[in-house]
């Protein structure tokens, strides 16, 4: 039944290459290794292709039991590989300061990640030769008369030529692979802000068209569902009185409508950014959708201010440093 479904809608999931069970919890815990891996930053460009095929063949497999935050978490899954997010805040970023200060900014071996991109590479070869569904080259895929096999096959070749070009050939040739790769990740955050934005917007719209959110008293009904009520003493309170109602319910309409316009000013939407992450995290705790709660969050960090993301990166290396100190002042 799940080959026929993913058959109708050109679906890539690797669950369908066999039904057996162990096949399932292997896809399962590599998923939730890679995403751990990814979250840390360690190899973060070989990570983000492993997340993209964990998210997309656990939720294509079924996607009758999914919600509004998975759709989101499946195109922000396709988006992430497209751009550079282990450059800071990561063990990547670590590794490449750490190598830059005791080599001078030499070639670097990497051993490892030499490993792990042939070992890739080897199981994709393997895959594609068995004939495993969902390979193709020019069938179905994240682009039209694109196959994941092409695609996954440009990745890797893509991962491999960056490497062997820091490795072996400085100068203008690492400008110009430096040089595409800020493009693509340029077009992605773009493609990010848009999709965010699309998402408020239509929600806002929609909103207006409904008569509950017309009158006010839209947020009234899901407060009195058991599916949508963790705290029902709270949801209770909350629900009887008629002015915080009307407020939620307005309130979320304006801020949904008017985000994508504030934009163009950058207080304004720092402001209005506030209010979406707590009307996020409100949700997550009233009405127990936290991991759609988390997704919307994560999507709305990409318009989070570069001051105020410098100023944590530099309180959390603070706290950091005064927890666990570094090595040297240890020995010293």
């Amino acid at each position: 039944m799940a080959r026929r479904l993913l058959d109708g809608n050109e679906a890539f999931s690797v669950l369908t290459w066999t039904d057996n069970l162990g096949w399932f919890e292997l896809v399962y815990g590599l998923a939730v290794v890679a995403s751990a891996l990814l979250l840390v930053g360690w190899r973060t460009r070989t990570m983000s292709v492993l997340f993209m095929v964990g998210v997309l063949s656990l939720q294509n497999r079924s996607i009758f039991i999914g919600d509004g935050g998975d759709n989101v978490l499946h195109l922000m899954a396709i988006y992430l590989v497209l751009t550079r997010c282990g450059q800071v805040w990561s063990l990547d970023a670590r590794r490449a300061a750490r190598h830059a200060g005791s080599s001078g900014g030499g070639p670097e071996r990497d051993v490892t990640g030499v490993v792990l991109w042939a070992a890739l590479g080897l199981f994709l070869a393997v895959a594609q030769l068995l004939g495993l569904s969902g390979l193709s080259w020019f069938g179905p895929g994240p682009f039209p008369s694109v196959g994941w096999g092409l695609t996954f096959w440009v990745l890797w070749l893509s991962h491999g030529v960056w490497w062997a070009v820091r490795r072996y050939a400085s100068g203008e040739p690492r400008t110009v692979l430096d040089m595409i790769s800020k493009l693509i990740h340029n077009g992605a955050l773009l493609v990010i802000v848009v999709e965010v934005c699309l998402i408020y917007a239509t929600a806002g719209w929609y909103k207006i068209q409904g008569s509950r959110w017309q009158d006010g008293t839209a947020v009234y009904y899901p407060m009195h569902l058991d599916y949508f009520s963790p705290w029902p003493e709270l949801s209770r309170v909350l629900a009887d009185n008629g002015l915080m109602i009307m407020l939620i319910t307005y309130g979320t309409v304006i801020v949904q409508v008017a985000f994508p316009f504030t934009l163009f000013n950058r207080r304004l939407k720092n402001v209005l950014l506030v209010a979406m992450i707590c009307e996020h995290l409100s949700i997550a705790f009233l009405l127990g959708l936290p991991f759609f709660s988390l997704a919307m969050i994560t999507a709305d960090a990409v318009f989070l201010p570069t001051v105020f993301l410098v100023w944590l990166g530099a309180r959390v290396a603070s706290v950091r440093d005064r927890v666990l100190p570094r090595r040297t002042a240890v020995r010293e």
